[in-house]
């Protein structure tokens, strides 16, 4: 079986799947306040079209598989890809990363579709900020998503708060906190400049540093582990004994991209090789035809660069490809 090992000997076995880039909360890190201009519906690739391009990756050699958005949850009928992926033979592992909101209402069909787990987008536990950072919504339907998750066993359930300093970084020790009285992975995220580089993201970026060392400071003993199934590139800690755990992922101040196994399809249909260059290649000349979208895949393989230098950006240095202007909702994160 032919495999997708890039030029860099990285072997790909993971693919995020963008279904929309609409979403139902406005998060200062990810969009403008005033929403912006989403795709017209027929700009979507409909179900049968990203199962037709799943099963290409998976004769490829690809195991997992993360739904995404924008918030992939208000797009109808979710579950109808979900089960279109999981009878792909070869898959291992599906999931979805949503912030909550409707979460409560379809847990439990996801579950029986053959959703594995989620990831839910938390950044803070005060309601006055949840509207501050998220723009509208409520923080009391995430919390309801998050306890329907456990019920339906969609588990592990990760929490994944991005870090802004002047914002959030004062519940740090929360957050830790409930990662040792629940059995919840909370996994702390830099804040990352897609699509946008400009004072905002400079003033709000805080290194991850900043976790362990408030973690000393409450004088909390820890112990590095593997983590929970999925952890990908984060660095897993458990505070001495704790029920659950907390992990770090600093794309920015230690990035992560000699072990990268993943590619992404944007909800337009797009292959992105790396999450932060504006390489893309489009999947509908291919569509149709299994072998040309297995072409398509090893294409993207021997464009993939090296590195994404988000730490470039960060120091002002030049880069030296051209980073994308799509938004994170806009390619799925």
């Amino acid at each position: 079986m032919t495999e997708l090992i890039d030029r860099f000997g990285r072997k790909h076995t993971y693919l995020r799947i963008s279904v929309t880039d609409r979403c139902n909360l406005r998060c200062l890190y990810c969009m403008p306040e005033e929403g912006m201009k989403f795709m017209e519906q027929d700009r979507l690739l409909s179900y049968s079209q990203i199962v037709e391009v799943a099963a290409a990756a998976v004769r490829l050699g690809m195991r997992k598989f993360r739904i995404t958005g924008g918030e992939p949850l208000v797009r109808p009928g979710l579950e109808q890809l979900i089960a279109g992926i999981a009878a792909l033979p070869g898959v291992d592992d599906i999931s979805l990363t949503t912030n909550g909101l409707l979460l409560k209402q379809q847990a439990f069909k996801l579950k029986e579709a053959g959703l594995k787990r989620v990831n839910i987008s938390l950044d803070t536990m005060d309601d006055v900020r949840f509207k501050f950072i998220a723009r509208r919504g409520e923080l009391k339907r995430v919390w309801e998503g998050i306890e329907a998750a456990v019920e339906a066993g969609l588990g592990p359930i990760k929490l994944n708060c991005v870090l802004l300093k002047g914002v959030n970084e004062d519940e740090i020790g929360r957050f830790l906190k409930l990662s040792m009285e629940r059995p919840i992975h909370v996994r702390f995220i830099e804040y990352m400049p897609i699509g946008h580089d400009d004072a905002g993201w400079r003033s709000h970026y805080l290194p991850l540093s900043a976790v362990l060392e408030e973690a000393r400071r409450l004088g909390y003993v820890l112990q590095q582990e593997e983590g929970p199934q999925g952890s990908g590139p984060s660095e897993n800690w458990r505070i001495a004994g704790g029920v659950g755990s907390f992990g770090l992922i600093h794309p920015i101040s230690e990035h992560f991209c000699k072990s990268c196994n993943r590619l992404r399809l944007t909800a337009d249909g797009h292959i992105k090789p790396c999450l932060y260059w504006m390489d893309e290649l489009s999947v509908r000349p291919a569509l149709g035809s299994l072998e040309a979208m297995e072409r398509l895949f090893l294409k993207a393989m021997d464009v993939k660069p090296e590195n994404h230098e988000m730490a470039a950006v960060l120091a002002g240095t030049p880069l030296s490809h051209e980073p994308t202007e799509r938004r994170m909702s806009q390619i799925g994160g």
